[in-house]
């Protein structure tokens, strides 16, 4: 046992250990772990999916209101029925800043191991044409409301 030190000691130590690093990602990249069955969680308001479309199969789970306001614990309730902390995630916004602040929620305070943050978000996902699939407001509104989508 001598020079090899315990885990329990390791764990205390360098708790940073047990995190996730967030791993931003391109479009490129989004689209393949999209094709491998990565969850997309695209935290973006009701009007923004509307006004744009989503990345097709994306859950839509807001984080952040109108208004600025979030409820990071309910919000992190809804996306542990997407995803659980040692499976895969994928958050998107419009531009990639509001989920600068998901991902490291998810990391660093719910211990999800893989966190991907598309970095550029929504909009570069649309400037390269790739495929976006419609919200209708009756969608939106249930989302918005606290519904599972």
């Amino acid at each position: 046992m001598r020079g090899k030190l315990p885990l329990t000691f390791l764990v205390l130590a360098f708790p940073s250990l047990l995190r996730a690093e967030v791993v931003d990602i391109g479009n490129a990249e989004l689209a393949r772990l999209l094709a491998a069955g990565v969850p997309v969680i695209d935290i973006r308001t009701a009007g923004e999916w509307q006004e744009t479309g989503v990345v097709p199969n994306s859950r839509l789970l807001t984080l952040f209101d109108e208004r600025g306001r979030a409820d990071p614990p309910a919000w992190l309730q809804q996306v542990q029925g997407v995803a659980k902390a040692n499976e895969p995630v994928i958050v998107i916004c419009r531009s990639g800043n509001r989920t600068r602040t998901a991902s490291q929620l998810l990391s660093q305070q719910a211990g999800y191991r893989t966190v991907y943050n598309v970095r550029d978000g929504i909009r570069a996902w649309a400037a390269e044409g790739r495929p976006l699939a419609p919200v209708s407001a009756e969608v939106a509104a249930a989302c918005s409301a606290g519904a599972r989508c």
